[in-house]
């Protein structure tokens, strides 16, 4: 959009005469208003032309400023809270992992500030926005250069590859990778990252130690829960399985709403009876077509749970006759003669 800029000198006193009689503007706020009210005053074909024009401009303008933005996305729990956000600035694993390590070196003392407090240029998103901007970051559009899910209370990061999807590391493991990476002030930012690959390679926390996190472009919502079959009791826990009546692969990043194959998913929320609650993860399991099965995990947000709640506890009701309070008071009346050993079926 092509601009003109229009300059004129006055007289110093003519200016402040005219300054003064103006009450709540300027003398340049009052011309600028002269301009306004002269293009009002064209004929209104060339006036919404020119509108047009200028509206379209700015769209356009937006879009490439959209389109060359490069940020990077977090999920971090610290000290038991939880905080999406967003950082202005072109962050890879590398990047991320030296902060992570500089900030965990640091004595509680001496840095009060959380991990988050770190970014200057961060903003706060919702759950939902930073599926999104995973799902974005899978599809390599180049805007999203990292997504990162950090438990400082496990000690635990995921990082987002754009070939093999989520990975976990141990945080130490992460930092001393960084540690070696950095090591020599003159190495290329090529040798750096050879060097910490290297150095992570291995590292990866397998299926068995840590399921992968499952991340699509929504939450679940209200209407996609319902349960089905028999509720099961595995020690504390009451297990549901959830009926995939849903656009599962918006929620979870799968690939099994499709006609391409006949892989399906197995779905199971739970209710812990020891804290009286829905607990934070669904189990979610892939069911290939050749037969092969994988196990991953979906996190919960408190808002998920909340809608997960009483949808268990009418499904309790319809099928036992019980509240799920009163299937946690008759576990715990259970306990002192004997703890409940692997899976069984409540009738």
């Amino acid at each position: 959009m092509s601009s003109r800029e229009i300059s004129f000198w006055i007289d110093e006193r003519w200016y402040d005469a005219l300054s003064k009689r103006l009450k709540d503007e300027t003398l340049e706020e009052h011309l600028e208003d002269v301009v306004d009210e002269m293009c009002n005053q064209l004929p209104q074909r060339e006036y919404e032309r020119i509108s047009q024009e200028i509206w379209q401009e700015e769209q356009l303008r937006k879009q490439e400023q959209e389109a060359n933005r490069r940020f990077s996305v977090f999920h971090v729990t610290e000290c038991g809270e939880e905080k999406y956000f967003q950082v202005e600035a072109p962050l890879e694993f590398l990047q991320t992992a030296s902060k992570l390590r500089a900030y965990i070196r640091k004595a509680p003392e001496a840095s009060p500030m959380k991990f988050t407090g770190l970014f200057s240029r961060g903003q706060q998103i919702t759950q939902e926005q930073f599926r999104t901007y995973a799902a974005e970051r899978m599809e390599n559009t180049g805007r999203v250069t990292g997504a990162f899910d950090i438990d400082l209370d496990k000690g635990l990061i995921d990082a987002l590859n754009i070939m093999d999807g989520w990975q976990c590391f141990r945080i130490k493991d992460v930092s001393t990778a960084a540690y070696f990476a950095s090591k020599r002030s003159d190495a290329s930012m090529d040798e750096r990252w050879r060097v910490f690959l290297d150095h992570l390679s291995g590292k990866q926390l397998t299926q068995s130690e840590e399921p992968p996190y499952l991340t699509g472009s929504r939450t679940l919502q209200a209407g996609d829960i319902s349960f089905a079959n028999e509720i099961v009791q595995n020690e504390n826990l009451l297990e549901f399985y959830m009926e995939v009546s849903f656009d599962a692969d918006k929620v979870f990043g799968t690939n099994v709403c499709t006609t391409e194959n006949d892989d399906w998913l197995n779905i199971y929320a739970n209710y812990d009876m020891d804290e009286q609650t829905v607990c934070d993860t669904l189990d979610v399991y892939l069911v290939l077509a050749n037969g092969d099965e994988q196990a991953f995990k979906y996190r919960l947000s408190p808002e998920e749970q909340a809608l997960l709640l009483p949808k268990m506890e009418e499904y309790c009701q319809q099928h036992w006759g019980q509240s799920l309070k009163q299937c946690g008071q008759q576990y715990l009346s259970e306990q002192p003669q004997g703890q409940q050993n692997g899976w069984m079926i409540l009738s």
